[in-house]
């Protein structure tokens, strides 16, 4: 099993970072965690967020594994909880599944892209900070092993 985050933005502040370090270190041998950033769409007063959606797309497909499931964010998406999650999770890695979860910049992914998406997600009804959002999802993906493992860290 592979799961890829594919980002669109860089320069993270240096907690952000930490954060999504601390837990892919946390993550185990078998669940490889790659986080890809997709360098955002230059914004000019002469352009719209269509072709910043489209500009972006080309980039995250040039990042994705042809064997990829696809799992878009979108604040429309399903919500799914920890324990879906480690479901899911389990079920990715019994089938050895390659993952590619997408978090789109700040004009959002385009349509085309939600199309070709096997599932979309949602993490919260709140527009969240792209940077916040990397943090939040390799915790639930750590959180979601420890529950496949019975581990503590999880408490209902």
């Amino acid at each position: 099993m592979q799961i890829d985050l594919i980002a669109v933005g860089k320069r993270m502040p240096a907690w952000i970072e930490t954060a999504v370090n601390e837990y892919k270190k946390r993550l185990p041998r078998n669940i490889p965690f790659n986080l890809i950033e997709i360098t955002p769409a230059i914004r000019s007063k002469n352009n719209n967020a269509e072709n910043y959606k489209q500009k972006e797309q080309d980039n995250i497909e040039t990042a994705l594994a042809s064997n990829s499931t696809i799992i878009c964010l979108d604040e429309r998406g399903t919500s799914i909880s920890s324990q879906q999650l480690a479901v899911q999770l389990q079920s990715w890695n019994d089938e050895q599944q390659h993952v590619s979860i997408i978090i789109g910049g700040a004009d959002g992914l385009s349509d085309g892209l939600k199309k070709k998406a096997h599932q979309m997600w949602s993490l919260s009804k709140m527009t969240l900070p792209h940077g916040l959002v990397r943090v939040m999802l390799v915790e639930q993906l750590y959180r979601a092993w420890t529950i496949t493992q019975n581990h503590p860290y999880h408490r209902e």
